[in-house]
């Protein structure tokens, strides 16, 4: 018996404490910026009709990006959480290729992108916004600039 109690503890130290991490932050809104671009994610919206956090299953937030360099040509936007001992990323929402040119011309004129009630599982630890672009004079050059966040 005392053996086994032994070899409990010793199981209990050698096994590593497994830790459950989800994509929330300490502090709203939380923001990254480039010479090009600024991504900040704050409080969603929480008008009647818009989705709720439900605890265990997701969070909300909302998404907001701007141009803050050279003018652009087109621009696509890409939002991917993670999703844990997977290598696989999951689409969240896009503004494709069909939107780019229109896209670009709003982001010129100052108008920055919001997506106002964005749904995030609770158990993604990342959040990845991808942007790609064309500057005008070099259209056919893709330029692409991801943001990673990354909760506590």
């Amino acid at each position: 018996m005392r053996l086994f109690i032994c070899a409990l503890c010793l199981f209990g130290m050698i096994v590593p404490t497994i830790e459950t991490k989800a994509l929330t932050f300490e502090e709203l809104p939380v923001k990254q910026a480039s010479k090009q671009w600024e991504v900040q994610i704050g409080k969603a919206e929480a008008k009647n009709g818009m989705a709720k956090p439900e605890k265990g299953r997701f969070h909300t937030y909302a998404v907001e990006i701007k141009n803050i360099g050279h003018d652009i040509a087109s621009a696509e936007i890409y939002l991917y959480r993670n999703e844990p001992n997977s290598s696989t990323k999951f689409s969240l929402w896009n503004i494709p290729h069909d939107n780019a040119v229109s896209l670009a011309k709003s982001l010129n004129d100052g108008s920055p992108v919001k997506h106002r009630n964005l749904l995030l599982a609770e158990n993604a630890t990342e959040l990845e916004v991808d942007l790609i672009w064309t500057e005008k004079g070099s259209e056919g050059r893709l330029l692409k600039e991801s943001f990673i966040f990354k909760g506590r």
